[in-house]
């Protein structure tokens, strides 16, 4: 798969050598960094990540599937605040969207505490936590990582 340019930036899938660089963007846009190493290790295109060239590779941009059976969590999305608003974190979005479509999984669930405006335009709705399937609330990140106040979201995909 090649990259997609944005802006400035090119989005790729990620790779095991990009997990410093994932896990200091989280970080940095204060999100859990909890099991993204086993993912990179066993699926690293699981995620995708936006990059500019310069003296050095930047990563200004993440977005992340944990996979959970026949469903997955749509984890790790953050963009540099320098990055913002120039449709990074769409195209992320969307790529990760088309790529848990490609594996044939029915549906994406998520957990945000800040960003409960902006996945619906990604047809992602509102529901309450206990509807989100077991497999789902066992992952790391929905069991520890975030708060129980965080707002649960899904989407149906696939056939």
């Amino acid at each position: 798969m090649t990259g997609t340019q944005v802006t400035a930036a090119t989005i790729r899938p990620a790779v095991p050598a990009d997990r410093a660089a994932i896990e200091r963007l989280l970080a940095e846009s204060g999100l859990p960094t909890m099991g993204v190493a086993g993912i990179l290790r066993g699926h690293a295109d699981d995620f995708f990540v936006a990059e500019v060239d310069g003296p050095e590779r930047t990563l200004v941009g993440v977005a992340g599937l944990e996979v959970c059976g026949g469903t997955a969590l749509l984890r790790s999305v953050a963009v540099l605040p320098e990055w913002r608003s120039q449709g990074l974190g769409r195209e992320l979005v969307r790529r990760v969207v088309c790529h848990a479509e490609a594996r044939d999984l029915r549906a994406l669930y998520l957990l945000t505490m800040t960003a409960e405006h902006y996945f619906p335009r990604f047809g992602f709705e509102r529901i309450d936590r206990g509807e989100v399937p077991e497999e789902v609330a066992a992952t790391l990140e929905f069991k520890s990582a975030c708060p129980a106040t965080a707002a649960a979201f899904m989407k149906r995909i696939g056939r």
